[in-house]
Protein backbone atom coordinates (compact mmCIF):
# COMPACT_ATOMS: atom_id res chain seq x y z
CA UNK A 1 0.00 0.00 0.00
CA UNK A 2 2.88 2.28 0.67
CA UNK A 3 3.50 2.49 -3.16
CA UNK A 4 -0.18 3.19 -3.96
CA UNK A 5 -0.40 5.61 -1.25
CA UNK A 6 2.59 7.73 -2.93
CA UNK A 7 0.44 8.13 -5.60
CA UNK A 8 -1.93 10.41 -3.91
CA UNK A 9 -1.84 13.49 -2.43
CA UNK A 10 -0.56 13.24 1.00
CA UNK A 11 -2.67 12.97 4.25
CA UNK A 12 -0.49 14.57 6.95
CA UNK A 13 0.60 17.16 4.37
CA UNK A 14 4.12 16.48 4.65
CA UNK A 15 6.85 18.24 1.72
CA UNK A 16 7.97 15.02 0.58
CA UNK A 17 4.79 14.39 -1.20
CA UNK A 18 3.79 18.20 -1.86
CA UNK A 19 7.92 18.36 -3.62
CA UNK A 20 6.62 15.29 -5.39
CA UNK A 21 3.91 17.16 -6.86
CA UNK A 22 5.22 20.22 -7.59
CA UNK A 23 8.03 18.65 -9.23
CA UNK A 24 5.21 16.75 -11.85
CA UNK A 25 3.89 20.02 -12.35
CA UNK A 26 6.87 21.69 -13.07
CA UNK A 27 8.18 19.56 -15.55
CA UNK A 28 4.24 19.04 -17.30
CA UNK A 29 4.46 23.06 -17.82
CA UNK A 30 8.22 23.47 -18.60
CA UNK A 31 7.89 20.25 -21.25
CA UNK A 32 4.42 22.33 -22.45
CA UNK A 33 6.56 25.28 -23.00
CA UNK A 34 9.13 23.88 -25.14
CA UNK A 35 6.47 23.12 -27.53
CA UNK A 36 5.69 26.45 -27.86
CA UNK A 37 6.86 28.08 -30.82
CA UNK A 38 5.25 32.12 -30.83
CA UNK A 39 4.99 31.80 -35.09
CA UNK A 40 2.63 28.53 -34.61
CA UNK A 41 -0.45 27.63 -33.09
CA UNK A 42 0.00 24.29 -32.21
CA UNK A 43 2.26 23.01 -29.55
CA UNK A 44 4.91 20.98 -31.56
CA UNK A 45 3.92 19.44 -34.62
CA UNK A 46 0.51 18.52 -35.87
CA UNK A 47 -0.30 15.17 -36.24
CA UNK A 48 -0.65 13.84 -39.83
CA UNK A 49 -4.66 12.95 -39.71
CA UNK A 50 -4.43 10.27 -42.08
CA UNK A 51 -8.06 8.35 -42.68
CA UNK A 52 -6.75 5.76 -40.15
CA UNK A 53 -5.19 8.07 -37.54
CA UNK A 54 -7.92 7.88 -34.84
CA UNK A 55 -8.92 3.85 -35.92
CA UNK A 56 -4.87 3.49 -35.11
CA UNK A 57 -5.36 4.95 -31.84
CA UNK A 58 -7.93 2.78 -30.96
CA UNK A 59 -6.18 -0.28 -31.96
CA UNK A 60 -3.15 0.75 -29.29
CA UNK A 61 -4.64 1.47 -26.67
CA UNK A 62 -4.84 -0.90 -23.63
CA UNK A 63 -4.87 -0.42 -19.46
CA UNK A 64 -1.36 -1.60 -18.80
CA UNK A 65 -1.23 -4.70 -16.02
CA UNK A 66 0.88 -2.94 -13.46
CA UNK A 67 0.98 0.84 -13.27
CA UNK A 68 4.04 2.95 -15.31
CA UNK A 69 6.26 5.29 -13.71
CA UNK A 70 4.82 8.92 -13.20
CA UNK A 71 7.71 10.00 -15.54
CA UNK A 72 6.55 7.70 -18.24
CA UNK A 73 2.74 8.60 -18.09
CA UNK A 74 4.15 12.11 -18.01
CA UNK A 75 5.69 11.81 -21.31
CA UNK A 76 2.30 10.23 -22.58
CA UNK A 77 0.21 13.59 -21.42
CA UNK A 78 2.64 15.23 -23.33
CA UNK A 79 1.83 13.24 -25.78
CA UNK A 80 -1.47 13.99 -25.87
CA UNK A 81 -0.43 17.78 -26.25
CA UNK A 82 1.68 17.44 -29.11
CA UNK A 83 -0.19 19.05 -31.87
CA UNK A 84 -3.03 20.65 -30.18
CA UNK A 85 -3.87 24.13 -30.66
CA UNK A 86 -2.55 26.85 -28.12
CA UNK A 87 -4.08 30.22 -27.82
CA UNK A 88 -1.87 32.82 -29.01
CA UNK A 89 -2.06 35.38 -31.86
CA UNK A 90 -2.12 32.80 -34.48
CA UNK A 91 -5.59 31.84 -33.33
CA UNK A 92 -8.52 34.39 -34.43
CA UNK A 93 -11.02 31.55 -35.06
CA UNK A 94 -13.78 30.99 -32.23
CA UNK A 95 -14.25 32.18 -28.31
CA UNK A 96 -12.11 29.97 -26.98
CA UNK A 97 -9.33 31.83 -25.55
CA UNK A 98 -6.67 31.48 -23.30
CA UNK A 99 -7.03 30.97 -19.76
CA UNK A 100 -5.62 33.34 -17.24
CA UNK A 101 -3.23 32.66 -14.21
CA UNK A 102 -5.68 33.02 -11.69
CA UNK A 103 -8.32 30.69 -13.11
CA UNK A 104 -5.88 28.19 -13.63
CA UNK A 105 -4.80 27.93 -10.03
CA UNK A 106 -8.78 28.36 -9.13
CA UNK A 107 -9.02 25.44 -10.79
CA UNK A 108 -6.34 23.39 -9.36
CA UNK A 109 -7.43 24.58 -6.04
CA UNK A 110 -11.41 22.77 -7.33
CA UNK A 111 -8.97 20.00 -8.22
CA UNK A 112 -7.36 19.62 -4.94
CA UNK A 113 -10.68 20.09 -2.72
CA UNK A 114 -12.11 17.97 -5.19
CA UNK A 115 -15.84 18.82 -3.93
CA UNK A 116 -18.99 17.71 -5.71
CA UNK A 117 -21.19 21.56 -5.78
CA UNK A 118 -24.43 19.73 -5.44
CA UNK A 119 -24.37 19.88 -1.35
CA UNK A 120 -22.12 22.36 1.04
CA UNK A 121 -21.03 19.01 3.03
CA UNK A 122 -19.47 17.64 0.20
CA UNK A 123 -18.27 20.83 -1.48
CA UNK A 124 -18.43 23.49 0.76
CA UNK A 125 -15.40 25.53 -1.20
CA UNK A 126 -17.59 24.87 -4.53
CA UNK A 127 -20.83 26.23 -2.06
CA UNK A 128 -19.22 29.38 -1.38
CA UNK A 129 -17.62 30.08 -4.63
CA UNK A 130 -21.09 29.95 -6.42
CA UNK A 131 -23.29 31.58 -3.53
CA UNK A 132 -20.07 35.37 -3.92
CA UNK A 133 -20.14 34.64 -7.65
CA UNK A 134 -23.68 34.81 -8.16
CA UNK A 135 -23.83 38.13 -5.98
CA UNK A 136 -20.90 39.87 -7.71
CA UNK A 137 -22.76 39.16 -11.56
CA UNK A 138 -25.79 39.92 -10.37
CA UNK A 139 -24.64 43.30 -9.04
CA UNK A 140 -22.78 44.12 -12.02
CA UNK A 141 -26.31 43.43 -14.27
CA UNK A 142 -28.89 44.74 -12.48
CA UNK A 143 -30.46 41.95 -10.27
CA UNK A 144 -30.85 42.00 -6.32
CA UNK A 145 -28.29 40.01 -5.35
CA UNK A 146 -30.86 39.17 -2.30
CA UNK A 147 -33.45 37.31 -4.40
CA UNK A 148 -31.37 36.34 -7.40
CA UNK A 149 -29.81 32.43 -7.59
CA UNK A 150 -26.76 31.09 -10.07
CA UNK A 151 -25.35 27.83 -10.31
CA UNK A 152 -22.46 26.37 -12.78
CA UNK A 153 -23.72 24.34 -15.47
CA UNK A 154 -22.66 22.75 -18.96
CA UNK A 155 -22.11 25.88 -20.52
CA UNK A 156 -24.44 28.00 -23.02
CA UNK A 157 -26.44 25.20 -23.57
CA UNK A 158 -26.56 23.95 -19.55
CA UNK A 159 -28.41 27.31 -19.25
CA UNK A 160 -30.72 27.44 -22.24
CA UNK A 161 -32.15 24.13 -21.22
CA UNK A 162 -32.73 24.51 -18.12
CA UNK A 163 -34.27 28.08 -18.30
CA UNK A 164 -36.66 26.19 -20.51
CA UNK A 165 -37.22 23.41 -17.90
CA UNK A 166 -38.02 26.17 -15.63
CA UNK A 167 -40.37 28.13 -18.14
CA UNK A 168 -42.32 24.68 -18.86
CA UNK A 169 -42.84 24.10 -15.21
CA UNK A 170 -43.40 27.47 -14.25
CA UNK A 171 -46.67 27.38 -16.40
CA UNK A 172 -47.32 23.73 -16.03
CA UNK A 173 -46.31 23.25 -12.36
CA UNK A 174 -48.03 19.38 -13.20
CA UNK A 175 -45.89 18.94 -16.11
CA UNK A 176 -42.99 17.53 -14.24
CA UNK A 177 -45.21 14.78 -13.48
CA UNK A 178 -47.94 14.18 -15.93
CA UNK A 179 -45.76 15.57 -18.73
CA UNK A 180 -45.85 18.48 -21.27
CA UNK A 181 -49.17 20.07 -22.66
CA UNK A 182 -48.62 19.29 -26.91
CA UNK A 183 -49.69 23.26 -27.66
CA UNK A 184 -46.78 24.95 -26.07
CA UNK A 185 -44.18 27.02 -28.01
CA UNK A 186 -40.79 28.55 -27.63
CA UNK A 187 -39.57 31.32 -30.05
CA UNK A 188 -35.63 32.19 -31.20
CA UNK A 189 -33.82 34.11 -34.08
CA UNK A 190 -32.99 32.55 -36.88
CA UNK A 191 -29.23 32.93 -36.17
CA UNK A 192 -29.55 31.81 -32.44
CA UNK A 193 -27.41 29.19 -31.17
CA UNK A 194 -28.52 25.24 -31.88
CA UNK A 195 -28.79 25.08 -28.08
CA UNK A 196 -32.31 25.74 -28.24
CA UNK A 197 -32.94 23.53 -31.00
CA UNK A 198 -31.54 20.09 -28.96
CA UNK A 199 -32.97 21.59 -25.65
CA UNK A 200 -36.78 21.65 -27.38
CA UNK A 201 -35.77 18.41 -28.55
CA UNK A 202 -34.82 16.74 -24.82
CA UNK A 203 -37.95 18.74 -22.68
CA UNK A 204 -40.76 16.96 -25.19
CA UNK A 205 -41.64 20.35 -26.58
CA UNK A 206 -40.37 19.02 -30.24
CA UNK A 207 -38.51 21.71 -32.50
CA UNK A 208 -41.89 21.61 -34.71
CA UNK A 209 -42.98 23.62 -31.86
CA UNK A 210 -39.67 25.80 -31.99
CA UNK A 211 -40.18 29.30 -34.07
CA UNK A 212 -38.16 30.69 -35.73
CA UNK A 213 -38.03 34.92 -36.04
CA UNK A 214 -36.40 36.85 -39.23
CA UNK A 215 -33.50 39.15 -38.29
CA UNK A 216 -32.78 42.70 -38.93
CA UNK A 217 -29.68 44.16 -40.77
CA UNK A 218 -27.72 44.26 -37.65
CA UNK A 219 -28.87 40.42 -36.65
CA UNK A 220 -30.96 41.13 -34.03
CA UNK A 221 -34.41 39.64 -34.07
CA UNK A 222 -36.86 41.27 -36.12
CA UNK A 223 -39.51 42.01 -33.38
CA UNK A 224 -42.16 42.79 -36.06
CA UNK A 225 -41.58 39.26 -36.94
CA UNK A 226 -41.89 37.49 -33.49
CA UNK A 227 -45.06 39.37 -32.52
CA UNK A 228 -46.58 38.24 -35.81
CA UNK A 229 -45.69 34.75 -34.92
CA UNK A 230 -46.66 34.40 -31.50
CA UNK A 231 -49.89 35.36 -31.86
CA UNK A 232 -50.30 33.70 -35.03
CA UNK A 233 -49.64 30.63 -32.51
CA UNK A 234 -51.97 31.54 -29.77
CA UNK A 235 -54.82 32.19 -32.47
CA UNK A 236 -54.38 28.68 -33.52
CA UNK A 237 -54.64 27.58 -29.84
CA UNK A 238 -50.68 27.58 -29.02
CA UNK A 239 -49.12 28.34 -25.64
CA UNK A 240 -46.05 30.76 -25.78
CA UNK A 241 -44.24 29.87 -23.08
CA UNK A 242 -40.71 30.91 -23.95
CA UNK A 243 -38.03 33.39 -25.80
CA UNK A 244 -34.47 33.23 -26.20
CA UNK A 245 -33.18 36.45 -26.87
CA UNK A 246 -29.76 36.01 -28.50
CA UNK A 247 -27.36 38.79 -26.59
CA UNK A 248 -24.55 38.24 -28.92
CA UNK A 249 -24.94 35.58 -31.75
CA UNK A 250 -22.50 32.75 -32.01
CA UNK A 251 -21.25 33.95 -35.93
CA UNK A 252 -21.96 37.83 -36.08
CA UNK A 253 -22.53 38.67 -32.82
CA UNK A 254 -26.23 39.99 -33.42
CA UNK A 255 -27.90 41.52 -30.05
CA UNK A 256 -31.17 41.02 -29.26
CA UNK A 257 -33.87 44.25 -28.11
CA UNK A 258 -34.93 42.81 -24.42
CA UNK A 259 -36.54 46.13 -23.58
CA UNK A 260 -38.59 45.53 -26.90
CA UNK A 261 -39.25 41.43 -26.08
CA UNK A 262 -40.49 42.57 -22.91
CA UNK A 263 -42.79 44.92 -24.07
CA UNK A 264 -44.50 42.24 -26.05
CA UNK A 265 -44.28 39.55 -24.32
CA UNK A 266 -45.98 41.67 -21.24
CA UNK A 267 -48.61 43.42 -24.23
CA UNK A 268 -49.68 39.44 -25.11
CA UNK A 269 -49.63 38.68 -21.63
CA UNK A 270 -52.53 41.39 -20.54
CA UNK A 271 -54.00 40.82 -24.53
CA UNK A 272 -54.54 37.49 -24.39
CA UNK A 273 -54.54 36.71 -20.41
CA UNK A 274 -51.68 34.81 -20.21
CA UNK A 275 -49.55 33.61 -17.55
CA UNK A 276 -45.78 35.35 -17.65
CA UNK A 277 -43.81 34.30 -20.49
CA UNK A 278 -40.28 33.39 -19.67
CA UNK A 279 -37.37 35.31 -21.52
CA UNK A 280 -34.05 33.84 -21.17
CA UNK A 281 -30.95 36.44 -22.54
CA UNK A 282 -28.95 33.53 -23.94
CA UNK A 283 -25.25 35.52 -23.35
CA UNK A 284 -23.03 33.13 -23.52
CA UNK A 285 -21.09 35.20 -26.14
CA UNK A 286 -22.26 39.02 -24.97
CA UNK A 287 -22.40 38.44 -21.21
CA UNK A 288 -19.17 39.81 -20.49
CA UNK A 289 -19.96 42.79 -22.08
CA UNK A 290 -21.99 43.49 -18.96
CA UNK A 291 -18.93 44.64 -17.63
CA UNK A 292 -19.67 47.87 -19.51
CA UNK A 293 -22.83 48.27 -18.00
CA UNK A 294 -21.31 51.45 -15.74
CA UNK A 295 -18.75 52.87 -17.69
CA UNK A 296 -18.71 56.35 -18.11
CA UNK A 297 -18.04 56.89 -21.57
CA UNK A 298 -17.29 61.06 -21.15
CA UNK A 299 -14.65 60.36 -18.74
CA UNK A 300 -13.69 57.47 -19.68
CA UNK A 301 -11.30 56.70 -17.48
CA UNK A 302 -9.18 53.71 -19.34
CA UNK A 303 -8.95 56.37 -22.20
CA UNK A 304 -10.60 53.68 -25.10
CA UNK A 305 -10.51 55.17 -29.01
CA UNK A 306 -12.79 57.10 -29.96
CA UNK A 307 -14.26 54.42 -32.63
CA UNK A 308 -13.83 51.88 -29.75
CA UNK A 309 -15.94 53.81 -27.55
CA UNK A 310 -18.88 54.18 -30.03
CA UNK A 311 -18.73 50.60 -30.41
CA UNK A 312 -19.29 50.03 -26.64
CA UNK A 313 -21.97 52.49 -25.61
CA UNK A 314 -23.84 50.57 -28.51
CA UNK A 315 -23.24 47.69 -26.16
CA UNK A 316 -23.80 49.44 -22.86
CA UNK A 317 -26.89 50.88 -24.53
CA UNK A 318 -28.37 47.15 -25.26
CA UNK A 319 -26.97 45.07 -22.10
CA UNK A 320 -27.92 47.23 -19.79
CA UNK A 321 -31.52 46.06 -20.08
CA UNK A 322 -30.44 42.81 -19.67
CA UNK A 323 -31.70 42.05 -15.69
CA UNK A 324 -35.22 42.50 -17.60
CA UNK A 325 -34.64 38.49 -18.52
CA UNK A 326 -35.95 35.76 -16.26
CA UNK A 327 -32.40 34.13 -16.41
CA UNK A 328 -29.17 34.98 -18.41
CA UNK A 329 -25.84 32.82 -18.66
CA UNK A 330 -21.98 34.14 -18.21
CA UNK A 331 -19.60 31.84 -20.26
CA UNK A 332 -16.46 32.54 -18.68
CA UNK A 333 -14.46 30.12 -20.64
CA UNK A 334 -15.37 32.31 -23.77
CA UNK A 335 -14.97 35.85 -23.18
CA UNK A 336 -14.01 35.42 -19.65
CA UNK A 337 -10.69 33.83 -20.16
CA UNK A 338 -11.24 30.42 -18.09
CA UNK A 339 -10.47 26.70 -18.68
CA UNK A 340 -13.44 24.88 -20.03
CA UNK A 341 -15.97 24.04 -18.58
CA UNK A 342 -16.89 27.58 -16.67
CA UNK A 343 -20.47 28.85 -16.80
CA UNK A 344 -22.67 30.59 -14.26
CA UNK A 345 -26.66 30.46 -15.05
CA UNK A 346 -28.16 33.08 -13.44
CA UNK A 347 -31.92 33.68 -12.46
CA UNK A 348 -33.61 36.83 -11.55
CA UNK A 349 -35.94 35.20 -9.04
CA UNK A 350 -34.70 32.62 -6.80
CA UNK A 351 -38.06 31.10 -5.88
CA UNK A 352 -38.41 30.09 -9.66
CA UNK A 353 -36.54 26.96 -8.38
CA UNK A 354 -38.72 25.55 -6.39
CA UNK A 355 -41.08 24.56 -10.18
CA UNK A 356 -38.08 22.01 -10.75
CA UNK A 357 -36.37 21.14 -7.11
CA UNK A 358 -36.65 17.55 -6.46
CA UNK A 359 -38.71 16.45 -2.81
CA UNK A 360 -36.25 15.52 -0.35
CA UNK A 361 -37.86 12.31 0.08
CA UNK A 362 -36.51 11.66 -3.70
CA UNK A 363 -32.41 12.42 -2.01
CA UNK A 364 -32.95 10.29 0.94
CA UNK A 365 -28.55 10.41 1.20
CA UNK A 366 -28.54 14.93 0.87
CA UNK A 367 -31.93 15.68 0.97
CA UNK A 368 -33.53 15.06 4.15
CA UNK A 369 -30.67 15.35 6.56
CA UNK A 370 -30.23 18.14 9.53
CA UNK A 371 -27.31 19.05 8.29
CA UNK A 372 -25.81 21.14 5.03
CA UNK A 373 -28.01 23.98 4.46
CA UNK A 374 -26.92 23.82 0.40
CA UNK A 375 -28.60 21.41 -1.62
CA UNK A 376 -29.22 22.37 -5.47
CA UNK A 377 -31.49 19.28 -5.48
CA UNK A 378 -32.89 21.42 -8.83
CA UNK A 379 -29.91 21.05 -11.10
CA UNK A 380 -29.93 18.47 -13.86
CA UNK A 381 -26.69 17.32 -12.50
CA UNK A 382 -26.12 14.97 -9.34
CA UNK A 383 -22.71 15.48 -9.55
CA UNK A 384 -21.35 18.91 -10.46
CA UNK A 385 -17.91 20.33 -10.36
CA UNK A 386 -17.30 23.13 -8.10
CA UNK A 387 -16.23 25.42 -10.95
CA UNK A 388 -17.31 28.54 -9.41
CA UNK A 389 -14.18 28.29 -7.89
CA UNK A 390 -11.81 29.05 -11.19
CA UNK A 391 -14.81 31.62 -11.99
CA UNK A 392 -14.35 33.33 -8.76
CA UNK A 393 -10.62 33.81 -8.79
CA UNK A 394 -10.84 35.11 -12.25
CA UNK A 395 -12.76 37.81 -11.58
CA UNK A 396 -10.89 38.87 -8.23
CA UNK A 397 -7.85 38.62 -10.30
CA UNK A 398 -8.98 40.66 -13.49
CA UNK A 399 -11.49 42.92 -11.50
CA UNK A 400 -13.84 45.04 -13.82
CA UNK A 401 -11.15 47.24 -15.20
CA UNK A 402 -9.20 44.22 -16.52
CA UNK A 403 -11.69 42.95 -18.17
CA UNK A 404 -12.61 46.39 -19.87
CA UNK A 405 -9.24 46.78 -21.56
CA UNK A 406 -9.09 42.95 -22.19
CA UNK A 407 -12.78 43.06 -24.30
CA UNK A 408 -11.91 47.12 -25.48
CA UNK A 409 -8.68 45.60 -27.05
CA UNK A 410 -10.51 42.97 -28.97
CA UNK A 411 -12.73 45.55 -30.39
CA UNK A 412 -9.91 47.88 -31.79
CA UNK A 413 -7.82 45.13 -32.72
CA UNK A 414 -11.07 43.82 -34.93
CA UNK A 415 -11.73 47.69 -36.38
CA UNK A 416 -8.34 47.53 -37.71
CA UNK A 417 -8.78 43.87 -39.18
CA UNK A 418 -11.86 44.84 -41.15
CA UNK A 419 -10.35 48.39 -42.59
CA UNK A 420 -7.43 46.74 -43.70
CA UNK A 421 -9.58 43.83 -45.15
CA UNK A 422 -11.53 46.25 -47.35
CA UNK A 423 -8.26 48.08 -47.96
CA UNK A 424 -6.17 45.17 -49.49
CA UNK A 425 -8.28 42.28 -50.76
CA UNK A 426 -11.09 44.23 -53.16
CA UNK A 427 -12.69 40.44 -53.77
CA UNK A 428 -13.56 40.99 -49.88
CA UNK A 429 -17.25 42.14 -48.15
CA UNK A 430 -17.60 42.60 -44.30
CA UNK A 431 -21.06 40.64 -43.59
CA UNK A 432 -21.48 41.92 -40.26
CA UNK A 433 -21.70 44.86 -37.84
CA UNK A 434 -18.88 46.25 -36.11
CA UNK A 435 -18.02 43.54 -32.85
CA UNK A 436 -15.37 41.51 -31.64
CA UNK A 437 -16.38 39.47 -34.33
CA UNK A 438 -15.80 40.07 -38.08
CA UNK A 439 -17.53 37.87 -40.76
CA UNK A 440 -16.43 38.27 -44.33
CA UNK A 441 -17.05 36.74 -47.45
CA UNK A 442 -14.90 36.24 -50.72
CA UNK A 443 -15.62 36.59 -54.46
CA UNK A 444 -14.49 35.19 -57.39
CA UNK A 445 -14.51 38.75 -58.90
CA UNK A 446 -16.37 41.59 -58.17
CA UNK A 447 -17.85 41.96 -54.27
CA UNK A 448 -22.07 40.97 -54.82
CA UNK A 449 -22.62 41.51 -51.32
CA UNK A 450 -25.03 44.40 -51.20
CA UNK A 451 -26.90 42.35 -54.38
CA UNK A 452 -27.26 39.08 -52.18
CA UNK A 453 -28.59 40.85 -49.65
CA UNK A 454 -31.02 42.72 -51.48
CA UNK A 455 -32.27 39.47 -53.27
CA UNK A 456 -31.11 40.01 -56.57
CA UNK A 457 -28.93 36.99 -57.04
CA UNK A 458 -29.97 33.52 -58.27
CA UNK A 459 -29.86 30.47 -56.12
CA UNK A 460 -27.31 28.81 -58.55
CA UNK A 461 -24.99 32.17 -58.74
CA UNK A 462 -25.51 32.36 -54.17
CA UNK A 463 -24.27 29.01 -54.24
CA UNK A 464 -21.13 29.49 -56.62
CA UNK A 465 -20.25 31.99 -54.02
CA UNK A 466 -20.83 29.67 -51.26
CA UNK A 467 -18.67 26.78 -52.78
CA UNK A 468 -15.98 29.22 -53.72
CA UNK A 469 -15.74 30.33 -49.58
CA UNK A 470 -16.21 26.89 -48.82
CA UNK A 471 -13.47 25.47 -50.91
CA UNK A 472 -11.00 28.72 -49.67
CA UNK A 473 -11.62 27.80 -46.14
CA UNK A 474 -10.55 24.12 -46.58
CA UNK A 475 -7.61 25.85 -48.51
CA UNK A 476 -6.45 27.61 -45.27
CA UNK A 477 -7.95 25.11 -42.82
CA UNK A 478 -4.56 23.09 -44.08
CA UNK A 479 -2.59 25.56 -42.54
CA UNK A 480 -4.45 26.03 -39.52
CA UNK A 481 -1.39 25.62 -37.18
CA UNK A 482 -0.08 28.80 -38.82
CA UNK A 483 -2.92 31.56 -38.73
CA UNK A 484 -6.68 29.57 -37.50
CA UNK A 485 -9.52 31.52 -38.88
CA UNK A 486 -13.14 30.89 -37.83
CA UNK A 487 -15.55 29.87 -40.52
CA UNK A 488 -19.36 29.34 -40.84
CA UNK A 489 -21.70 27.52 -42.98
CA UNK A 490 -24.57 30.22 -42.07
CA UNK A 491 -23.75 33.33 -41.18
CA UNK A 492 -27.34 34.47 -42.32
CA UNK A 493 -30.09 33.66 -44.58
CA UNK A 494 -30.97 35.71 -47.66
CA UNK A 495 -33.56 35.79 -50.61
CA UNK A 496 -32.88 34.56 -54.14
CA UNK A 497 -34.59 35.83 -57.13
CA UNK A 498 -35.62 32.52 -58.61
CA UNK A 499 -36.97 30.27 -55.59
CA UNK A 500 -39.13 31.20 -52.92
CA UNK A 501 -36.68 29.12 -50.08
CA UNK A 502 -33.82 31.49 -48.20
CA UNK A 503 -30.33 29.88 -48.78
CA UNK A 504 -28.00 30.29 -45.87
CA UNK A 505 -24.51 32.22 -46.75
CA UNK A 506 -20.92 30.96 -46.37
CA UNK A 507 -18.43 33.30 -44.69
CA UNK A 508 -15.11 33.44 -42.73
CA UNK A 509 -14.54 34.63 -39.02
CA UNK A 510 -11.89 36.57 -37.32
CA UNK A 511 -12.05 37.08 -33.54
CA UNK A 512 -8.99 38.17 -31.82
CA UNK A 513 -9.59 36.42 -28.40
CA UNK A 514 -5.85 36.33 -26.92
CA UNK A 515 -4.20 39.14 -24.81
CA UNK A 516 -1.18 38.31 -27.04
CA UNK A 517 -3.02 39.63 -29.77
CA UNK A 518 -2.35 43.63 -31.02
CA UNK A 519 -2.85 46.02 -33.84
CA UNK A 520 0.62 45.29 -35.19
CA UNK A 521 -1.03 41.48 -36.24
CA UNK A 522 -3.65 42.67 -38.42
CA UNK A 523 -0.93 42.81 -41.27
CA UNK A 524 0.36 39.31 -41.05
CA UNK A 525 -3.40 38.03 -41.02
CA UNK A 526 -4.11 40.14 -44.37
CA UNK A 527 -0.75 38.87 -45.99
CA UNK A 528 -1.74 35.02 -45.05
CA UNK A 529 -5.20 35.93 -46.94
CA UNK A 530 -3.87 37.19 -49.45
CA UNK A 531 -1.30 34.31 -50.14
CA UNK A 532 -4.38 31.87 -50.35
CA UNK A 533 -6.43 33.65 -52.32
CA UNK A 534 -4.08 34.18 -54.76
CA UNK A 535 -3.05 30.39 -54.50
CA UNK A 536 -7.00 29.48 -54.84
CA UNK A 537 -7.36 31.81 -57.66
CA UNK A 538 -4.54 29.68 -59.88
CA UNK A 539 -5.93 26.34 -58.22
CA UNK A 540 -9.40 27.45 -60.16
CA UNK A 541 -7.74 28.23 -63.28
CA UNK A 542 -6.11 25.11 -63.59
CA UNK A 543 -9.29 23.11 -62.57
Amino acid sequence: MKELQELFPSADGNGQQRGKILEYINTIITNMDELKDPSKLTLGRMPDYTEDYYNRLLVEAAVPKKGLPMDVTIEELMDLAKGHRFVNSNYVANAAPLPNIASILGHLVMVLLNGNALWDVEGSGAAKAEIKVTSMLSKVVGYDENTSAGYTTWGGQGAVFNSLRIAIARQFPKSNKEGIPNNIYCFCSELSHYSLYKSAEATGIGINNMIRVKINEDHSMDLEDLKSKMEKVISNGGIPVYVLATMGTTDTFGIDDIDRIKKITSELENQYKLQPIYVHADSAMGGMYTFFNDYDFEVNPLNFEEEVCSVLKNYQRKFKSIHLADSMVFDFHKLGQTPYITSLFLLKNKEDLRYVDLDSSETPYVGNRGYGSYHTSYTLECSRMGSAIPIYAALLSMGIEGYQSLLANYISVNIAFRESLLKELPNAAVTNEVSPVTTFRLYPDKVLWKEEKEGKLTREEVIDINQYNDEFAELIGIERDCIYFGNTSKQRLINVRDCDKRLAVYAHKFFSISPYTTIEDVNRYISFLKEHINAHSKSLVLA
